[in-house]
């Protein structure tokens, strides 16, 4: 069961980060959306921004084709994720889980109207959770959603969830975008099943839809019957515009206000906009970590010291510099240690040592011999394939660079562009020597990490399959999420991705940032800690 629900985790996700960016993917089910006929005047205290996709419909308790960041303007969660993984109170107010981990009591606030003015209560946290429940297997890839066995309302402003068996990351995640926000009662189909669609967009967020032009713009009101810290602007006006060129034009006409995400411009036209000194520009703490996954499956990769060797033989911090701009930092951990519980992961750095690298290499017995250009061991050539996506420039840029510092070591690698789709099969079908990949973030990892490298089938089972330790990672993997005791959750998490980095098959290359540039007259940006995110709870502009 629990592996079944472990897949159709990765499956949504993977798509996911693979495209570079969770936030510029939306993931559901299809609905028609059509001009709001109650349009209004635009205010002059608005942000304009431009985003790659129409905002879909809205509905919280689905994906594809709604967008992440406009889902959390208008629908909120119980909990919310904060810097360092904090979990701090949002529509519930306080909560108290069972000593054994199975039951979850949370006390709601009780001053929030939803926008239609109707009251926000445990009856309707219930009416929520039941239509997310009732279409499980759309939703099982959320860990928590599968183990739920009862919604029971204790009072009008205290609402409870029993699991089936203990699940820590729970309330973590409690604090994703979707499906466990919370829509108003009048915005729900007659028959309650949101599965095929809602009536409108109503929610308890500090934005509200307003005048909506399908594939052309959007433009959300301030909500100003929030029951949270009201926002400094009136508007959000969003663009549909999805060539990344014709943003930065627009941009530089003024046109636009905000250029905001993961890959929504190149990083070339990041660096030449900010380099004018005409824009602000921010960079977020890191969101994910590029990785390089080998699979010690294959003879090449099989032995630690062939492993240790390329991590030493190139120079990763010249590689993240020159083809990121200085945007992205080289990563020394699997993770980011901004996340929970990565803080304390204990590992040896690895340093560019092309002498290291060659010793390491002799010492497996991959010798090169006289007047030969790549290494042999038993008359078999030291000959890698590394596949990457072929529409991402810096995963080919990387590709083609390790391709040249590797060489000098003796071992030939053959680089594969292919397109998403097929990168994602092969990963799963374990028909790959070596792989682009980059974790969840904030608030999935680590736990949504962690539970797919224990997955069979989707590549990282398959690339540790060498490790001397695995059974020991995978009993460790299994108990973390079921552990009660925090002591005890930092200390296998700690061993854990240890144990992962340790052994080579999983190699840090950088950390993956979000990136905003701004005109001048505007203020507050902020990047959220949860990576879906709206950016927009405290900016303001002046005109």
């Amino acid at each position: 069961m629990l592996s079944r629900i472990i897949k159709k985790q990765f499956l949504f996700m993977s798509a996911m980060i693979f495209i570079l960016s969770i936030t510029l993917l939306g993931c559901s089910g299809s609905s028609e959306s059509v001009e709001n006929s109650a349009s209004t005047s635009e205010s002059s205290n608005m942000i304009t921004f431009a985003w790659p996709r129409d905002i879909g419909d809205l509905n919280p308790h689905l994906y594809n084709p709604s967008q992440l960041f406009a889902q959390s303007m208008v629908f909120e969660p119980l909990v919310s994720y904060q810097d360092g993984g904090e979990l701090k109170p949002h529509l519930a107010k306080s909560w108290k889980v069972s000593d054994d981990g199975k039951e979850y009591v949370f006390n709601l606030r009780q001053d929030v109207k939803f926008s239609d003015g109707a009251s926000f209560n445990a009856e309707i946290v219930k009416k929520n959770f039941d239509a997310v429940l009732n279409n499980v297997d759309l939703h099982s890839w959320l860990g928590f959603i599968p183990k739920v066995t009862q919604t029971e309302v204790i009072d009008e402003y205290t609402f409870k969830l029993t699991l089936n068996e203990p699940y820590y990351p729970t309330i973590q995640e409690l604090a994703v975008v979707r499906p466990v926000r919370f829509l108003g009662e009048t915005g729900f189909p007659q028959d309650g099943d949101t599965s095929k669609g809602i009536e409108k967009p109503v929610g308890t967020g500090p934005w509200v839809l307003d005048e909506y032009k399908v594939d052309e713009y959007a433009i959300f009101k301030r909500n100003d019957n929030y029951w949270g810290d009201l926002p400094s602007v009136e508007q959000i006006k969003v663009k549909v515009v999805p060539d990344a060129e014709t943003r930065v034009l627009a941009f530089e006409k003024g046109d636009l206000d905000l250029v905001y995400g993961e890959g929504v411009i190149s990083l070339d036209s990041f660096i030449q906009l900010e380099s004018t000194g005409s824009y602000e520009t921010s960079i977020s703490e890191p969101v994910a970590t590029r990785q390089l996954v080998m699979n010690t499956n294959i003879e090449q990769l099989s032995d630690i010291r062939v492993r240790q060797a390329l991590h030493y033989g190139f120079n990763k911090e010249a590689m993240v510099q020159g083809v990121t701009s200085g945007v992205e930092e080289k990563a020394d951990y699997i993770l980011p240690t901004n996340f929970p519980y990565t803080s304390n992961v204990d590992v040896t750095t690895v340093n560019y040592d092309v002498d290291k690298a060659k010793q390491l290499l002799d010492e497996a017995d991959w010798k090169l011999p006289e007047g030969k250009d790549i290494r042999e061991k038993d008359g078999k050539p030291l000959e890698i394939e590394l596949m990457y996506n072929s529409a991402e420039s810096i995963q080919k840029t990387m590709a083609e660079i390790l391709q040249s510092e590797w060489a000098a070591l003796g071992v030939k690698l053959n680089i594969v562009g292919v397109e998403l789709t097929t990168q994602v099969e092969r990963f799963k079908a374990n028909e790959f020597d070596m792989n682009f990949f980059s974790n969840y973030g904030a608030p999935y990892d680590p736990h949504a990490f962690v539970n797919v490298v224990a997955t069979e089938g989707f590549g990282f089972s398959e690339a540790i399959s060498a490790y001397p330790n695995k059974e020991e990672i995978l009993e460790q993997i299994a108990a973390v999420q079921q552990t009660t005791d925090e002591n005890e959750r930092q200390e296998l998490y700690t061993s854990i991705l240890g144990s992962l980095q340790e052994q080579g098959a999983i190699v840090p290359i950088s950390y993956i940032k979000k990136i905003a540039i701004y005109q001048k007259d505007v203020s507050n940006f902020s990047f959220p800690a949860n990576r879906d995110e709206h950016p927009f709870t405290g900016i303001s502009i002046e005109k």
